[in-house]
């Protein structure tokens, strides 16, 4: 599934794309190629047709986003720990002081 829907939006933001590099930011774009008022789709529907395209274009991109968030596999096996946290479980405390011997009779064979 989440595959699919990462063709989906791969798919949506091409076409997307597209259809942003057709408008013209002035408000030409596409519609002012043609300029014969006798046309089926006039400049004016031709404007519309783009911009409601791209709304839907991008009202669809997020929900592909939202629902291929959701629908990320995710993996029942134990997570490993990081380097850095076995360091941490592993290290020594450093409160803890080794004790070594200071008087000359706890030492075994010292000389006098």
């Amino acid at each position: 599934m989440y595959i699919f829907l990462s063709v989906l939006i791969l798919i949506v933001c091409v076409l997307l794309a597209l259809i942003v590099l057709v408008q013209n930011s002035k408000g030409g774009g596409l519609a002012a190629n043609f300029s014969s008022s006798s046309q089926v789709m006039g400049v004016r529907k031709t404007n519309d047709f783009l911009e409601k395209s791209t709304w839907t274009l991008a009202i669809a991109l997020l929900v592909l986003c939202l629902a291929a968030s959701l629908s990320i596999p995710h993996q029942n096996e134990q997570v490993t720990r990081s380097a850095i946290e076995q360091q941490i479980e592993n290290a020594v405390d450093p409160g803890q002081v080794p004790q070594f011997p200071t008087s000359p009779e706890s030492t075994e064979g010292g000389e006098n």
